[in-house]
């Protein structure tokens, strides 16, 4: 069984197996240790002191292995991005080129550099290992995060985000990028991948054309990518739409990947989460659910079969569940199918 908790001290090793195993083009784990125990460090500190409202916070939980203890997985919230630094992407618009006089009519799309998901809460570092891809738990690591987000509101902002991957090939080469490296840079693109993992976003502001790209003036490699997803991340996006995500025209600033967005409110399965009171038994007949107890420094969650009382609002929820939650009779979980 898996169990999701929040980040600790002992994830280290962890931590840094998920670094390396993700590859180029996951900008939240990269591969240096100074980083790595920045994110441990900052959501221990997160998690020990409940703050007051949404701030700039991240929110980072792993994915455990009760039998093995092996932590195979990685998620996170950042509460609030581009409150300590600037957060970029590039947002789809179009222009029009016409004369009345000539008959000429055209329609160009442009990509301008933005801040606009400034202040709104992200979903980021989702990373489930190979040995680990079986199953629910792809969709436990992800989606337990609107349990959490759907018990704790208030530290959240009314809209969620996540950036996806964008196409790249094995060796890190995105065809995106390549033509920005052309005509805009003097570096590959996972060294600009990994600089921006560590923080070092001024390059940016410094290198990045200041005025809208016009897109028909791309590679044709380029053009064909924009908005498009990496091919090991295409059930993640697949999981985001069918909670609600939408795409708005917004895509990644160096492999043109899609960030979809929806307000809490709309997703569904914070929607459709219920507060229910533990009762420890066998679930006779019942239906598998993504649970989550209702504590904030101990928070637990995993999934599994278990019974629920709509009229009494109870869950019938088996003991090794209830272990792993750290719940008993008279607690309280929150929970939603998986149907």
């Amino acid at each position: 069984m898996l169990v999701i908790r929040p980040i600790e001290q002992k994830d280290f090793a962890g931590l840094k197996t998920c670094a390396i195993e993700s590859g180029t083009g996951m900008t939240s784990l990269p591969v240096n240790d100074e980083l790595l125990q920045r994110k441990i460090d900052a959501s221990t500190q997160t998690f020990s002191d409940k703050p007051a409202g949404k701030g700039d916070c991240l929110y980072f939980f792993v994915a455990e292995d009760l039998e093995t203890g092996e932590m195979v997985g990685t998620c996170a919230i950042d509460a609030a991005v581009g409150l300590s630094q600037p957060f970029y992407n590039y947002h789809i618009g179009k222009v029009v080129h016409s004369s009345p006089k000539l008959g000429i009519y055209n329609v160009v799309e442009t990509l301008t550099l933005s801040n606009d998901y400034t202040g709104n809460s992200e979903l980021c570092t989702l990373f489930l290992r190979e040995c680990a891809r079986e199953g629910l738990n792809g969709r436990l690591l992800s989606k337990h995060r609107f349990l959490f987000m759907a018990e704790h509101p208030e530290l959240f902002d009314e809209t969620v985000f996540a950036e996806m991957r964008g196409v790249s090939d094995a060796d890190g080469h995105s065809p995106f990028y390549e033509w920005l490296q052309k005509h805009f840079f003097s570096m590959d693109f996972p060294t600009v991948d990994y600089l921006t993992g560590i923080g070092k976003k001024r390059f940016i502001a410094e290198l990045m054309p200041k005025y809208p790209i016009y897109v028909n003036l791309l590679s044709n490699e380029a053009r064909a990518v924009i908005g498009q997803t990496h091919e090991k991340t295409r059930p993640a996006i697949k999981m985001l739409q069918d909670e609600g995500f939408v795409n708005r025209g917004y895509v990644d600033i160096f492999d043109a990947g899609p960030t979809v967005e929806c307000d809490v409110k709309n997703i569904r399965s914070v929607r459709r989460s219920q507060k229910l009171r533990v009762l420890v038994g066998e679930p006779i007949g019942g239906k598998t659910h993504l649970v989550c107890n209702t504590r904030y420094e101990h928070y637990r969650a995993c999934y599994g079969n278990i019974r629920v009382d709509l009229d009494k609002h109870e869950a019938i929820i088996p003991p090794k569940m209830a272990a792993a939650l750290k719940v008993q009779d008279g607690d309280m979980v929150r929970a939603v199918d998986l149907d």
